[in-house]
């Protein structure tokens, strides 16, 4: 049965005190739509429908940079959730399936709870509602089910009995039906209500009233997390990290002071990794099996390959391609460089822009200049070349194999296979001027002070 997803995105989120709609602030370096948008992906959904609203067109650029084939369909007024999953209606008349609606603001509902909930649907139940026991029920709304009717209604808890009260299962607000079914009760929502809103969660009552079957399933409280506030944002980004340590750890990563690594939402690791303390892991992250990432590293964007080691205090910027067992050393910077397997990159340099071959040592203080203001250039060291240290490599340039600098250089040309260059002035020493000078420099000082 073809899947269709919406995903509700039109809030401003007024308690979150931004300019940024609420959807778009960030956990584990992705906006929270972008979040609810993989648990689709995770179901292979055939369409995706995002619903914007306040700062459409800033939700909408940033759906359709994850997904272009996502549609964008606006609700220019707030009036409930009812209203909004009718926005997406046009967009999907020609669509036949399950369709499931999502929050942009409840980033953790998994993939998995979602295929148990169109695995209810194709029991014969008409409307799917995702619940979770709640640790403190509180303001949320009850499902109430029985054994044999199944979902019967949800009950907000302003209008609950006090034995209705005591239901621990709480709606998440996450829905699944048949295309067709969901606006066809949607269509019979009215907003007879305090609020004067048309409200998603009435269609239960009606789908009961026209005889369907509903039911409800159980997730863990963790996946309906919601994000209101900025207290909300860093709450749901310690979870994100906790899981994800936990997941790697589970799947054979060293973690050796777990709270103080933090993960991107794909970031990915291999078996037999060694992570040290206080690193942090950016978005567009693959290390290899292997590999040691030592403490204070910061990685984005990069490629970390088997057994190599990095920092600490490293820093691997977008493009970086570390090769098998190469180091990348305290103080070192790597932006858009492929470098080679074995090659030594290990102290106070950076390297932008460029090729470092296979067992090159690149020295300390070793300094790419790749930008002239305006352009980037590109710089090549060959393979087993050994960089003297503190020298300046000004691109465009080649370092030929098995060539060397001499410390202190600054490298503008070429550099043959084999040879070695140098390029610094010639050392002059002055007897006694170092003396003369600074006892002149001292007396300058001395006469300053009495004025």
């Amino acid at each position: 049965m073809p899947i269709a997803v919406v995903i509700l995105a039109a809030g401003q989120g007024s308690r979150m005190n931004s300019d940024t709609p609420k959807v778009l602030h960030q956990v584990a370096g992705a906006p929270l739509l972008v979040h609810a948008m993989l648990s689709a992906r995770g179901l292979e959904a055939e369409q995706t429908v995002v619903v914007t609203g306040v700062g459409g067109a800033q939700v909408e650029q940033v759906a359709k940079t994850f997904d272009p084939d996502a549609i964008a369909v606006n609700q220019a007024e707030q009036q409930g959730t009812g209203h909004a999953v009718k926005q997406a209606e046009a967009a999907l008349t020609d669509f036949t399936g399950d369709v499931i609606v999502l929050y942009g603001d409840t980033p953790f509902v998994r993939p998995e709870t979602l295929q148990a909930m169109l695995n209810k649907r194709a029991e014969g139940n008409g409307v799917v509602v995702l619940g979770f026991e709640a640790t403190d029920p509180g303001h949320y709304g009850r499902l109430w089910s029985t054994t044999e009717d199944g979902l019967m209604a949800i009950i907000e808890a302003k209008d609950a009995t006090p034995e209705q009260l005591q239901i621990s299962l709480c709606n998440s607000g996450v829905i699944c039906a048949d295309r067709k079914v969901l606006f066809d009760l949607l269509g019979k929502v009215g907003n007879d209500n305090a609020s004067g809103e048309y409200y998603l969660t009435d269609i239960v009552a009606l789908a009961r009233a026209e005889g369907l079957r509903c039911a409800a399933i159980s997730c863990d409280e963790a996946e309906t997390q919601g994000v209101n506030s900025r207290a909300d944002l860093a709450a749901a980004e310690a979870s994100f990290q906790a899981r994800a340590r936990g997941a790697a750890m589970e799947n054979g990563t060293t973690l050796t002071a777990p709270d103080t690594v933090y993960f991107s939402f794909d970031t990915i690791i291999g078996r037999d990794v060694i992570v040290e303390p206080n690193v942090v892991f950016g978005p567009d992250v693959t290390v290899e099996s292997g590999a040691i990432i030592r403490a204070f590293s910061h990685l984005e964007g990069c490629h970390v390959s088997q057994h190599a080691i990095i920092g600490p205090y490293a820093r691997l910027r977008p493009g970086a391609e570390i090769g098998d067992g190469a180091r990348v050393g305290n103080f070192v910077e790597v932006k858009a460089a492929l470098v080679g397997e074995g090659a030594k990159i290990n102290h106070l340099s950076y390297v932008g822009d460029a090729e470092v071959g296979d067992a090159a040592n690149i020295g300390a203080g070793t300094i790419i200049c790749n930008y002239d203001g305006v352009f980037k250039h590109k710089t090549v060291i060959g393979k087993r070349a050994f960089i003297g240290s503190n020298t300046a490599l000004v691109a465009p340039v080649r370092v030929g194999d098995d060539a060397m600098t001499g410390s202190g250089s600054v490298i503008t040309s070429d550099v043959p296979d084999e040879a070695m260059a140098i390029s610094r002035a010639k050392q002059a020493n002055k007897p006694g001027l170092a003396l003369r000078l600074m006892n002149k420099l001292r007396a300058a000082k001395a006469a300053r002070s009495k004025e």
